[in-house]
């Protein structure tokens, strides 16, 4: 007799749908006999930039130390970024990419008997992490398409655990302020954990947008999670960390793998960080490319979310799915967002100035194709 394997996972995972990342280049490639090198992926909110020469530098001479495993405790990392964020290397854990950072803060603090908060429409592995242990998510309706603050302080009872914040958030794009985040986590009870999930933060300009990491001192039950993914061009190499208490801290460092970030990953992360030009570049293309993007949406008619990240969610209608298959007919992949409850939404990655423009030129022969355009 056939055994039923998946009667054998845990009851969480049983129902389990894996994340569904960007279609890759290589598998457009593949399915449609295209070349790859004129292929353009806008699709997972990368740095179109590529990758900083100092951070392949740093890589190229990791190389000679693969046969070694990693600094399980990533000391260099931890130290460029304590002086960074003038915060305590005991503050930090590191991650493979924020994704396992996130995934160690449930593992750590939520079961079976208690509840997670988040917003609807917010990133879906807040669920996906939630579901896995087992624990009851708790999806909050949304306020223009963002996190209605308000509404998940109320939806905090004795069973909650954590609440995930999202800022900005993806795949919205929306953004609180540092005065609206202040006053939700004054609502929140001590013993209730808020993650503040800043992937984008680096792409923020102007005081009024918070920075979780000086909230730290006035409150203990924060976690900040950040990335080198987006504006740092390291997408590849997977490298998140969290910032928190020391004491929360010692407690994810318990939980998270030893060596996982790699020896390679640390290096490039270590000198990332003394890019200051790379950085300020990856946000003076995307902000160009942000008002490119949302321009010519105007321009065809085309509602749009406006969007603090690196990409913008635009509606194309109840043939949303069409034009997307248009789309990678045309060597253009953008992410379709039907499972965050977006159907008629495609979500789109700033790329460089003639990315966004040959974007732009396919979705209008993609809008006509489909009867939407004028």
């Amino acid at each position: 007799m056939a055994i039923d394997y998946q009667s054998l996972a845990v009851r969480g995972v049983q129902a389990l749908s894996p994340y569904q990342p960007g279609k890759p280049i290589e598998e457009l490639a593949r399915e449609l006999g295209l070349n790859p090198a004129e292929i353009i992926k806008l699709a997972s909110n990368e740095n179109p930039l590529g990758p900083s020469e100092k951070a392949l530098s740093a890589a190229r001479q990791a190389l000679s130390e693969l046969c070694l495993y990693p600094d399980g405790n990533g000391f260099n990392l931890k130290q460029a970024l304590s002086k960074r964020l003038n915060v305590g290397m005991d503050q930090i854990t590191l991650g493979n990419g924020s994704n396992d950072v996130l995934e160690v803060i449930t593992r750590c603090f939520a079961d079976a008997d208690s509840e997670v908060v988040f917003s609807q429409y917010a990133f879906a592995v807040y669920p996906l992490v939630t579901q896995a242990i087992g624990a009851r998510g708790v999806s909050v309706p949304a306020r223009e398409w963002g996190h209605d603050l308000d509404a998940m302080a109320v939806a905090v009872t004795d069973r909650t655990r954590l609440v995930f914040v999202a800022n900005p958030n993806n795949p919205t794009g929306t953004v609180h302020t540092a005065d609206a985040i202040e006053a939700f986590l004054k609502k929140i009870p001590e013993n209730v954990l808020v993650v503040l999930d800043e992937a984008y933060c680096e792409y923020l300009t102007g005081d009024q947008y918070p920075d979780g990491v000086e909230l730290l001192a006035r409150f203990p039950n924060l976690i900040v999670c950040r990335t080198f993914s987006k504006a740092w061009g390291l997408a590849a190499l997977r490298v998140g960390y969290s910032i928190s208490s020391p004491a929360i801290a010692d407690i994810l460092n318990r939980v998270r793998q030893p060596f996982n970030v790699d020896t390679v990953a640390l290096s490039a992360a270590t000198a990332v960080l003394e890019d200051e030009d790379y950085l300020q570049r990856s946000r003076d293309v995307n902000t160009a490319g942000l008002r490119q993007l949302q321009e010519a949406f105007d321009r065809m008619g085309l509602s749009y979310i406006p969007s603090a990240g690196n990409f913008v969610a635009v509606e194309v209608g109840e043939q949303a799915m069409g034009v997307y298959q248009s789309l990678l007919a045309h060597g253009v992949i953008v992410r379709p967002i039907g499972g965050y409850g977006m159907p008629r939404h495609l979500r789109v990655s700033v790329g460089l100035q003639e990315e966004n423009e040959r974007f732009i030129d396919a979705l209008a022969q993609a809008l006509a194709a489909s009867g939407l355009s004028d």
